[in-house]
């Protein structure tokens, strides 16, 4: 990920029902949610939830794919990780015991491995 793309992945994080749209999608893993779903955990609109679900799929952090008539909305984990990425990279400079913490919160993740992305 470079600058330009971070900025925007962070602009589209820089408001309330965004981040809880993203963090509610990270919690249904790979799968998904309809935005249906997505409204209801947010606590808005649909047509809001809607809005919303457009300027994050823009900013690359949220996939989309049709399931019958439904569209099921899931993270962008390959994006996160490239932000998250974006932010550690020159981290330590020699010191690794600075990203300790960053890598132990990661390391608690009781994520399934392999390929879970849906961008």
């Amino acid at each position: 990920m470079d600058e330009p793309q971070a900025l925007a992945a962070f602009s589209a994080l820089a408001q309330e029902h965004r981040l809880r749209l993203v963090r509610a999608l990270v919690k249904a893993g790979p799968e998904g949610r309809a935005s249906g779903a997505l409204a209801d955990a947010v606590g808005v609109s649909a047509a809001t939830v809607s809005h919303h679900l457009k300027e994050l799929s823009h900013s690359g952090l949220v996939a989309s794919r049709r399931e019958g008539r439904s569209i099921i909305y899931s993270a962008a984990f390959p994006a996160l990780a490239g932000l998250i990425d974006f932010l550690m990279r020159d981290c330590c400079q020699s010191r690794p015991e600075v990203c300790a913490p960053a890598v132990a919160a990661l390391s608690a993740c009781d994520c399934p491995t392999g390929d879970i992305a849906h961008a």
